[in-house]
């Protein structure tokens, strides 16, 4: 048995197994979890219902957290060392197995092992960066300020130098914003700049800036309709855990924003799959995990199925949990009472199966079995069987940095990412107001100089008319000559030379160097 055009081929059995179990194409948009122990199975029924979509059609986007997934662009072979058993696994549960390709397209943070992959500071928003930068209230209201003063002012935000700039100046002007806004302290500035500085360090500045990547190219099916797949090069980011969760939340978001509404197609648009989701909730603030649960209510409605992997179902919030109808159980271990406990509850997230008990099931399936439950017609939950996972057609592991590089080359989006554009935005704004008062500030000085030079002047020159010169050395207060109006520009611009403007330069070059 395999794919026949409406479902995935997730896995079959032989003797103590159940029937072969299919994913309906259909109701593949209803989301989904794989969930099991380390080293139980998960990536490869990650890479074989990832195939299994791009063969019906379907784009697929995920991450390459353990670098292994890169051998989806190769064919399996029977001779590869991790192939070798899946011949017999194959001919038990009746798969006539055809190793092949899929077509991937790779992505990476670095822009090394994939095109590099961005979007602006904008498109990330307040709340999302705040999650980023694990901000306190007070700090997100600040922020928040900043994004509102950003968008009244025209002032495009699109890398982490326009952020920084606009922080400068928002805690210049704080006294004229708190009027309108509330009060904006120093301290939170500061701590928002220090947090940009750490995020800087861990890849941010590389995530931020243009061109920002377009949905519609990760939306591709190749000539021959099947759907590419997307592989985001994770291995690195894990590094910044909260730096990849925010990443494909933002991501999530903008299809969400995005794609328009379908109902319920015969098959997804795209399929999403989120591996190490426990991430994305660990010490997530409630509006955040909110806006999850109602992107993954929602989303199906645009055609997007997301699929999260991770050890644990007790990883994933009960409210997001009950939205994932296609359920892919691996082994869990129950060593301890919390596993115990954690056992129980996976169990009872199944449709019950009278020929066995399904916590048992769970603890003693082997490596390459899980416990199965897809979606039926009418979207009614499958009873729960013991499946023996179909070998995948993709080669198993890495392929090689050569392989990797022949991919990216002739993807039909190369060139398109490579090059950075650094178009005018809040930094250039700010800058070329800095510059322009600092221009005005000498501009000042330098009259005033000028008008001070010809006084002594024309004192010295009344010493030998005969007139009148007082003997004080003492700089005058006023000028006689001086009318209301010309005294009061003069005041001004004193004020904007020596204050003003020098504040100004540095206020936003000093930020940005020193980073406060």
């Amino acid at each position: 048995m395999g794919d026949n055009g409406k479902t995935v081929f997730v896995g079959g059995g032989g003797e103590g197994y159940g029937t072969a179990q299919g994913l309906r194409l259909d109701y593949a948009n209803r989301h989904g979890l794989i969930a099991g122990a380390t080293g139980t199975g998960k990536t490869v029924t990650l890479q074989i219902l990832a195939q299994g979509f791009s063969d019906a059609g379907v784009p697929v986007f995920l991450s390459d957290v353990k670098g292994d997934l890169s051998g989806m662009a190769a064919a399996g072979s029977p001779s590869h060392k991790l192939h070798g058993p899946f011949t017999e696994r194959a001919q038990t549960i009746g798969l006539d197995l055809t190793y092949r390709a899929c077509p991937v397209t790779f992505w990476d943070l670095w822009g090394k092992a994939g095109h590099p992959v961005r979007t602006t500071v904008s498109e990330m928003g307040p709340l999302l960066l705040a999650r980023l930068m694990d901000l306190t209230e007070a700090q997100e209201g600040v922020l928040n300020i900043a994004f509102r003063v950003a968008d009244e002012e025209g002032w495009a935000l699109l890398d982490l130098k326009d952020l920084q700039a606009l922080l400068v100046w928002t805690g210049e002007n704080r006294k004229d914003l708190a009027l309108r806004y509330g009060n904006i302290s120093t301290a939170s500035v500061g701590a928002i700049q220090r947090r940009l500085l750490m995020l800087e360090g861990q890849g941010g500045d590389l995530l931020f800036g243009e061109p920002a990547l377009e949905l519609s190219d990760i939306i591709r099916t190749d000539p021959d309709g099947r759907g590419r797949v997307n592989i985001l090069a994770a291995d690195k980011l894990m590094a910044a855990p909260r730096l990849y969760a925010t990443f494909l939340l933002w991501l999530l978001s903008e299809l969400f924003e995005q794609l328009p509404e379908v109902g319920d197609p015969d098959k997804p648009k795209l399929v999403f799959f989120f591996d190490e989701a426990h991430l994305l909730f660990d010490d997530a603030p409630r509006a955040l995990v909110d806006k999850v649960e109602q992107v993954a209510r929602l989303i199906r409605s645009k055609g997007v199925g997301v699929y999260f992997v991770t050890q644990n179902p007790d990883d994933i919030p009960e409210d997001i949990l009950g939205q994932l109808g296609n359920r892919v159980q691996h082994a869990l271990r129950a060593f301890t009472a919390k596993d115990r406990r954690a056992l129980r509850q996976a169990a009872q997230n199944y449709r019950e199966n009278p020929r066995f008990d399904i916590e048992d099931a769970i603890r003693e399936v082997g490596v390459g079995e899980a416990v199965t439950s897809l979606l039926e017609r009418k979207g009614i939950p499958g009873v729960a069987e013991r499946t023996l996972i179909r070998p995948p057609a993709s080669q198993l592991g890495p392929i090689t940095d050569a392989e990797r590089r022949a991919v990216i080359n002739a993807s039909p989006i190369a060139g398109r990412y490579e090059a950075t554009i650094d178009r005018e935005s809040a930094f250039e704004i700010l800058t070329a107001r800095a510059k322009a008062a600092a221009e005005a500030a000498e501009a000042a000085e330098r009259e005033e100089e000028e008008v001070e030079v010809r006084e002594r002047e024309y004192k010295a020159g009344r010493r030998y008319t005969g007139g009148r010169v007082s003997r004080s050395t003492a700089r005058p207060r006023s000028r006689r000559g001086d009318s209301v109006v010309q005294a009061f520009a003069k005041s001004m611009a004193r004020s904007l030379g020596t204050r003003a403007g020098k504040a100004i330069v540095r206020g936003v070059l000093g930020g940005l160097f020193r980073g406060r």
